[in-house]
């Protein structure tokens, strides 16, 4: 499985992890959602969280005072925020992979901080053809009560 992959599968911010099922290249975007963070790194994202069945981790930590450093299984991910519309969206780039793609991740986090919930963006709504940014946000926009624009939510609970 390509580093790329994993991004799609187990993602958290691209976040990565696990992230529905589905084809290995369905998340794999050219182009970010935004070309730069929409706001700053939010703190209780950060720590170390554990997939829900307790099998898979990830760290999330700052890089700088807007950009998310994400290790997972080996592999390190840069993800940012990119919200519009009061929706909270990530880019998210595997910095492992040769073609350093990105993959679209929606987040949210519970109200005590303990559980974080993760879906990216399908494919099927969101073409991986698509060539620029505006082009993206304009697709998101459009089908944002779209029930398929996303995949299989998954859930990590903040370690201790």
């Amino acid at each position: 499985m390509t580093s790329s992959n994993l991004v799609c599968r187990r993602s958290g911010f691209g976040v990565a992890a696990c992230l529905c099922i589905l084809a290995f290249t369905a998340c794999q975007y050219d182009v970010p959602i935004t070309s730069a963070p929409t706001r700053k790194v939010r703190e209780r994202l950060l720590g170390d969280w554990t997939l829900a069945d307790g099998k898979e981790k990830l760290k999330l930590r700052s890089f700088d005072d807007s950009i998310y450093i994400i290790y997972y299984d080996g592999d390190i991910f840069r993800t940012y925020h990119s919200e519009f519309a009061e929706t909270p969206f990530t880019t998210v780039r595997d910095l492992n992979s040769s073609d350093r793609r990105y993959a679209y991740v929606i987040w949210k986090l519970s109200d005590d901080g303990r559980n974080l919930r993760l879906r990216n963006v399908n494919e099927k709504v969101v073409p991986k053809k698509t060539r620029d940014s505006a082009t993206v946000v304009a697709l998101l926009t459009k089908n944002a009560g779209n029930p398929e624009l996303f995949g299989e939510e998954i859930e990590f609970k903040k370690e201790k």
